[in-house]
């Protein structure tokens, strides 16, 4: 079996998973401890981010053709490549801030919603929130408004309903006293 064949599953595997990919961010791994390395998958993994180590001559092949082609003067050196189908800057931003715990730990740059970005621009994406988060705040600033209304709308019908007691206390002594004139 020729070597060509025998990489071509490689190639077709890498090219899937960044078919659908809404980022792709490169990363030099280079002097991470198992433990760090560890750390950093369990990371990826629970945001839904897959993070794979493949030869770089394996990305060179799947990424030609693609949005991806712009990160082929990034593979030199070991790189590993973490992908989001989902959150578009969950890649980005886990790395960063993992990055600043373990600084041997290099981004090279990334594909973001098909736009390339060098190490720093994939840092400042890293500081974009998750869309969950974005969410919540949009939720969180709707819900003020109508939560300040009907506090004040709460307010208004305790005064009023204890306005209308003391009306109402008032108008039984006067009824009181005109029945018993009546009588």
């Amino acid at each position: 079996m020729a070597k060509v064949e025998l990489k071509k599953p490689v190639v077709d595997e890498i090219a899937e998973s960044i078919k659908d990919a809404q980022s792709v961010v490169l990363v030099d791994y280079r002097g991470l401890t198992v433990e760090q390395d560890t750390r950093l998958r369990k990371q990826l993994r629970e945001a839904g981010v897959t993070y794979r180590v493949y030869k770089n001559t394996m990305m060179n092949f799947a990424f030609k053709g693609t949005d991806c082609e712009a990160l082929t003067p990034y593979l030199e050196g070991p790189s590993a490549m973490a992908l989001s189908t989902t959150d578009a800057t969950a890649p980005a931003r886990i790395i960063s801030k993992f990055a600043k715990e373990a600084p041997v730990l290099e981004i090279k740059g990334g594909i973001v919603e098909g736009i390339a970005y060098d190490a720093k621009g994939i840092a400042s994406i890293a500081s974009i929130p998750s869309r969950e988060e974005l969410l919540s705040k949009l939720l969180g600033s709707m819900q003020a408004p109508i939560a300040n209304f009907a506090r004040v709308m709460d307010q208004l019908a305790e005064k009023g309903g204890a306005e209308a007691a003391m009306a109402a206390k008032e108008q039984a002594p006067a009824a009181e006293s005109a029945e018993a004139a009546a009588e």
